[in-house]
């Protein structure tokens, strides 16, 4: 149960000033303005909180599910990140949602890898998917679904969709001749192609994307009439500009449906690739390891069982976009199944200007990370950071800028100046005074009452406008612009609260009293906001933030955001209510050790400080 302190609630406006505050009034012993007794009303409904679109019906946001080749980076990580914070935000505003991960466990890649590692390939694969599982569960990533393509329910759900596809008249056997990428398990054209010399100064040929040695292969295996979707995947797409997200992606896609689309090999020889699905009825053959991963979104949605898909909402690198793209909707127009809401595709990250690679050593470790910058910590930079339609570097002296300023001194600040026993004596979500805040349009051109300024009403309207400003953000992938709205307005409103200066007020005036606690009262009202929305990208000091400010689980959805109620003369629920215990910081600055090396010399080393008062 949350503490409420037994204080007046007021609800209109106070006719004059002459008794005093609240506090002033409480001490002694009288009190003003409208009681209200158990379950009434004051005839003032409240305000409803920023509108949000009824829930669609169910939903299913994906990840990519991950090659288990090697362990998981911040690639991974980022992909699981952008993934969680979409479903979570999904949930906050009340959509009966599922989100879905998980490993790719098939495939020649892994046959080698196994090999290598002198272990078969089911064990192998296990290991390395217990990772994900260990770096998802670390970094508070909440799937509710975790997908393995070595499953029997997947097993059954693939060589079912490869009936339907073989009775539906989309699969014919064939010759196939061409290039082949083991690396990237996937055929190319020669337009895809292009020589270049080995570390030997021999002529390779490459894959012209992905930079992959590429070897000529030629053997006969199952097509999929892929040719005869281009023109239903242009009209598509073209009917629903907004399914692939950014709009850089969904014009390369465009692009490509522009040039010759070819039929695709869907499976490989089984003498050549065992580590896969059978075919049904042709011991000879191994479904293709991109049609096996992709019916995964199948599997997770209760397939073949269930037929009625959700609406899927795909999280995607933009290395692999054709597949997602182009591929996957043509496999599920040949089944008759509802294709995907939306794709959402990011870029991906670099480090100190280079691609990540085990040979640099530069590949960034996320365990690691955590125990520097915590879980939360470094959730909020990589999402803060990253820009899906364009490579990011990332760089530690990045992170601790990032941290410090937005989390440490600008969120964990604010907290510390309005929670502050000094300031806040009575540890309570202090009251809001009308007469000194009195409400006003923004067309309103009359001469300000009160001792709000003209910034300060444009701060409550910034702030009123930033669940709708996230809200849009997110459904753009552009969860970075989110968290730019969040911040600007913390620095707002650490800039309302330094403007006042409510420290130099004096507790015995009457009227600097009223004035100090609604000074109070919309710092409080614009962290718990923050906090709400804070939520699908730092749990963790999201609940810390709110628990401080005494509001219950119940209490932090969309529908309970309704900011500042008292300014519009509704019911605030937490006016009066006592504040939650200080578990101290909500979050420690971090110190620099050495300066930010050149990019050529790789990270600099960091280190948890004592916490700076």
């Amino acid at each position: 149960m949350w503490g409420f302190n037994v204080r007046p609630h007021l609800c209109c406006r106070l006719p004059s000033l002459g008794t005093g505050c609240l506090r002033l009034a409480a001490r002694n012993g009288r009190a003003f303005g409208c009681r209200l007794a158990a379950g009434k009303a004051c005839g003032h409904s409240p305000r409803s909180g920023p509108a949000a679109a009824p829930a669609p019906g169910p939903v299913l946001i994906t990840t990519p599910i991950f090659y288990v080749n090697a362990a998981p980076h911040i690639g991974h990580l980022y992909s699981a990140l952008l993934a969680d914070a979409m479903y979570r935000l999904k949930v906050l505003l009340g959509s009966d949602a599922k989100f879905t991960t998980g490993t790719d466990e098939h495939g020649l890649k892994i046959q080698q890898a196994a090999d290598a590692a002198a272990k078969n390939p089911l064990e192998f694969c296990a290991g390395v998917s217990e990772e994900f599982k260990k770096l998802f569960h670390k970094s508070l990533v909440s799937y509710t679904d975790y997908i393995r393509t070595t499953e029997e329910r997947h097993k059954t759900a693939v060589q079912y969709f490869w009936c339907v596809l073989r009775e539906k008249g989309y699969l014919y056997q064939a010759a196939y001749e061409g290039w082949y990428s083991t690396p990237d398990e996937t055929f190319l054209s020669d337009s895809q192609v292009l020589e270049r010399k080995d570390t030997n100064g021999n002529i390779i040929k490459v894959s012209l994307e992905s930079g992959h040695k590429v070897e000529w292969t030629k053997e006969e295996n199952y097509l999929f009439k892929l040719s005869e979707f281009k023109p239903k995947l242009l009209e598509w797409l073209k009917k629903n500009p907004e399914v692939i997200i950014p709009e850089k992606f969904y014009r390369i896609v465009l692009h490509w449906l522009q040039e010759e689309i070819p039929d695709i090999s869907v499976s490989r020889r089984r003498s050549r690739l065992k580590w896969g699905i059978p075919v049904p009825a042709d011991s000879t053959q191994t479904i293709y390891v991109w049609l096996d991963a992709l019916v995964n979104y199948l599997t997770v949605a209760g397939y073949p069982e269930d037929q009625n898909l959700p609406a899927l909402h795909h999280i995607i690198g933009k290395d692999i976009l054709k597949f997602h793209a182009i591929y996957w909707p043509a496999f599920l127009m040949a089944a008759g199944l509802q294709l995907p809401k939306q794709i959402y595709v990011h870029s991906h990250w670099t480090v100190n200007g280079q691609k990540m690679s085990k040979s640099l050593g530069n590949v960034v470790d996320p365990m690691e990370r955590f125990s520097v910058y915590t879980v939360d910590g470094f959730r909020y930079f990589l999402l803060r950071q990253g820009v899906p339609d364009a490579d990011c570097d990332y760089y530690d002296d990045k992170v601790v800028k990032v941290l410090n300023a937005d989390l440490a001194d600008s969120l964990g600040g604010l907290l510390n100046r309005c929670t502050g026993t000094s300031i806040n004596p009575d540890q309570i979500y202090t009251t809001f005074f009308n007469h000194c805040f009195p409400e006003r349009r923004p067309e309103d051109n009359r001469p300000l009452k009160g001792r709000a300024t003209t910034e300060d009403y444009k701060m409550i309207q910034t702030v009123e406008q930033l669940p709708m400003n996230v809200k849009d953000s997110f459904e753009n992938l552009q969860i970075y612009k989110a968290l730019e709205a969040i911040n600007f307005c913390v620095r707002l409103t650490n800039g309302f609260f330094q403007r006042h200066t409510p420290w130099k007020l004096d507790g015995k005036n009457a009227e600097d009293c009223c004035w100090l606690e609604t000074v109070l009262h919309i710092t409080l009202e614009c962290l718990r906001v923050y906090g709400i929305l804070l939520q699908p990208v730092v749990p963790t000091i999201a609940n810390q933030l709110l628990s401080r400010l005494a509001v219950g689980p119940h209490e932090r959805d969309w529908e309970h955001l309704n900011f500042l109620a008292r300014y519009h003369n509704n019911i605030c629920i937490f006016e009066g209510r006592k504040l939650g215990p200080d578990t101290g910081i909500l979050f420690n600055r971090l110190e620099r050790i050495h300066k930010a090396p050149s990019k050529t010399r790789g990270n600099q080393e960091i280190k948890m400080p004592h916490i700076l008062k």
